[in-house]
C-alpha cells in the first residue's frame, strides 16, 4: 500500500507563485508514475501534470505549459509542482496521485491507484 500526502497550497495573488509537494510512503515500484490533478467548484477533476519516474518523461495540460514545472526526488518518493504566473482559473483543490505501474493514459484520473487528500490553491485577481 502507498500513502500519499500533498501540501503547500494557499492564497496568492494573480501572477504569483506557489510550490506544492507530494510525499508518498510505503511500498514503491520500479516503474511508476505520479501526477497532479485539480478540481474547481462545480467542475470535474482534471489533469494538470505527470511524471514517469523510470523514463523521466513529463506531461502538462496545455493551459499550464510554460507556467508549471513538475519535478521530484525519486529516492525520497517526493514530487513537486512549481506553479508560476498563477491565474484566477488555477484556483482549485490540487490532488497528488500515484500509478503503481505505468499503463494507459496518465491524463485519466481513473487509472491512478492512490490519492492524497488534496490541498487548496486560491488565486485572487
Amino acid at each position: 500500500q502507498v500513502h500519499v500526502v500533498e501540501s503547500g497550497g494557499g492564497l496568492v495573488q494573480a501572477g504569483g507563485s506557489l510550490k506544492l509537494s507530494c510525499a508518498a510512503s510505503g511500498r514503491t515500484f520500479s516503474n511508476y508514475a505520479m501526477g497532479w490533478f485539480r478540481q474547481a467548484p462545480g467542475k470535474d477533476r482534471e489533469f494538470v501534470a505527470s511524471i514517469t519516474w523510470k523514463s523521466g518523461r513529463t506531461d502538462y495540460e496545455d493551459s499550464v505549459t510554460g507556467r508549471f514545472t513538475i519535478s521530484g526526488d525519486q529516492a525520497k518518493n517526493t514530487m513537486y509542482l512549481q506553479m508560476n504566473s498563477l491565474k484566477a482559473e488555477d484556483t482549485a483543490v490540487y490532488y497528488c496521485a500515484v500509478m503503481i505501474f505505468v499503463r494507459a493514459d496518465l491524463r485519466n484520473p481513473s487509472t491512478y491507484d492512490y490519492w492524497g487528500q488534496g490541498t487548496q490553491v486560491t488565486v485572487s485577481s
